[in-house]
């Protein structure tokens, strides 16, 4: 120890209690950064209850209603029932959309609305919520609304079901009411409540994510998201929505939006097709495999009264069993089948029986997150995502088997054809490239996934400075949302390049 300093020792043993201070302070910031992550976890669970329960709760009434034979009207109360269970599938794509928000890039639909009827819907589809509480749900509305108005209704109609589910959990009686205002194209939606009312201190806390106010948690469970999902989509729809409140006076959100009326109505929709009731020629046996004893029966229950003969398989051994018996025309399975993969069942399939097999696969998850299919796949791989109209999955069946159905009027509509030559005029080096986008646009639009239909005609325009005129006609069908024309066009092209 020559040579060192008086005190080093004394130094360097305080340099190592600076340096174990250090570490026990990077360690309690760890344990204090995973504590709120666990909790933000706990809350974004409690938030996303909260948006789903609304729906449900309508669904789960109705039901019970039909079940015990009080439902009254059955087909009204069906229509409520879908109108839910849409809004509900439509509520978990958006949980999704909040990446979207926060990075500006949530695109919007403009659609000519029924205006009085899309909120009379509205109104159904809370109303049993409303009366379980025995609470009055009542709307305001003028004599006088326009018929239709522009607006994106799948997100307008989420602002409004979030308000007023909102002001039925936080009212205990009394009554909510949904006031419509309409003036110079700006209509203004206040929903009033009889509840327990806003603190100031937390008039702007209630529309942060996560946030919750107005009681000991878990005794009003929610909050978290859907206020905070309200205010983005309002301000992204050009609007803005405030709050009125004090303790025990109960609460007024008030949206103001700009939702212009059409020059002129818009043309009506040419009549539906009449009910399928069954189909032309031999009878088609279709296999379905899925672990979900509740779904075969449904997909059963839909396609045997049409002449179908359906065979059901709730796992892989017995689905490969019985279309060894059988040689089904068409396969439709799951692409989770409990500790088994769909995909490696339908390779199994295509090595015993060819690559000519129909396969129709079907998930409750979007394709990106459903496992991935086999590099060797044949081109007639089809994804549809649960859950489906059944209208959907008839398409889709029509186009695997190439069936005629036959409709309640006693008419048949005749499988898509190949359509005519298309009227661009493009270099045929780009024809194998753009056969392709347009079958994954196809395909996307069975699935209804829009965002990735719009990376797909992105690519079409890439190809070609001749292909944009192309490129913007698919773009124009999709910004109407008018998903079959943009299918038949995407057909037509696909058809006239391969």
């Amino acid at each position: 120890m020559a040579g060192r300093p008086p005190g080093w020792l004394k130094g360097e043993r305080a340099q190592d209690a600076l340096s174990d201070a250090d570490a026990l302070a990077r360690l309690a910031a760890a344990k204090d950064a995973a504590e709120a992550a666990n909790e933000a976890k706990t809350r974004f669970l409690a938030s996303v209850a909260h948006e789903i329960r609304s729906p449900l709760n309508t669904i789960y009434g109705y039901a019970q209603l039909i079940e015990r034979g009080e439902g009254g009207d059955a087909t009204g109360a069906a229509r409520v029932i879908r109108r839910s269970a849409e809004h509900l599938a439509h509520l978990v794509e958006g949980l999704l959309d909040m990446s979207l928000v926060e990075g500006g890039a949530l695109r919007l639909t403009r659609e000519a609305i029924r205006f009085p009827e899309f909120l009379d819907q509205l109104i159904a589809m809370l109303e049993l919520q409303a009366r379980a509480k025995g609470l009055a749900l009542v709307l305001e509305r003028p004599g006088r609304l326009p018929e239709f108005v522009h607006a994106d209704p799948r997100r307008l109609r989420q602002v409004l079901i979030n308000l007023v589910a909102n002001a039925i959990k936080f009212t205990d009686s009394g009554t909510v009411t949904l006031k419509v205002e309409y003036r110079n194209e700006l209509a203004t939606f206040t929903v009033i409540d009889t509840g327990i009312g806003i603190a100031p201190e937390d008039a702007q806390r209630i529309f942060a994510p996560f946030e919750r106010v107005g009681g000991p948690a878990g005794e009003r469970p929610g909050v978290g998201l859907g206020l905070a999902i309200t205010q983005a989509l309002v301000h992204i729809m050009g609007g803005d929505i405030r709050v009125e409140s004090a303790p025990g006076e109960g609460a007024r959100f008030i949206v103001r939006l700009m939702l212009s009326q059409p020059l002129a109505p818009p043309a009506e929709a040419a009549p539906e097709a009449g009910t399928v009731t069954g189909y032309l020629g031999r009878e088609r046996q279709i296999l379905l495999v899925d672990d979900d004893a509740a779904h075969l029966a449904m997909v059963r229950g839909l396609l045997e009264p049409l002449g179908f003969r359906v065979l059901t398989a709730n796992d892989g051994v017995t689905a490969l069993a019985l279309a060894a018996q059988v040689q089904p025309d068409l396969v439709l399975c799951d692409v989770m089948l409990g500790a088994e993969n769909g995909w490696d069942l339908a390779a199994q399939l295509r090595a015993r029986h060819g690559a000519a097999m129909r396969i129709v696969m079907l998930s409750g998850e979007a394709p990106q997150s459903a496992g991935t299919p086999p590099a060797e796949g044949p081109a007639n791989d089809t994804f549809v995502m649960k859950p489906f109209e059944f209208t959907v999955l008839l398409d889709v069946i029509a186009d695997q088997l190439g069936v005629e159905w036959v409709r309640v009027a006693g008419t048949t509509v005749p499988a898509p054809a190949t359509a005519s030559a298309t009227p661009w005029k493009l270099p045929y080096t780009i024809a194998p490239a753009l056969a392709a986008h347009c079958a994954e646009i196809e395909r996307l639009v069975r699935i209804g996934h829009v965002r990735a239909i719009e990376t797909e005609i992105d690519a079409i325009a890439a190809l070609a400075p001749e292909a944009a005129a192309l490129a913007d006609q698919l773009r124009g069908a999709l910004d109407s949302f008018d998903l079959k024309a943009l299918a038949n066009l995407a057909k037509t092209v696909r058809a006239d390049a391969a």
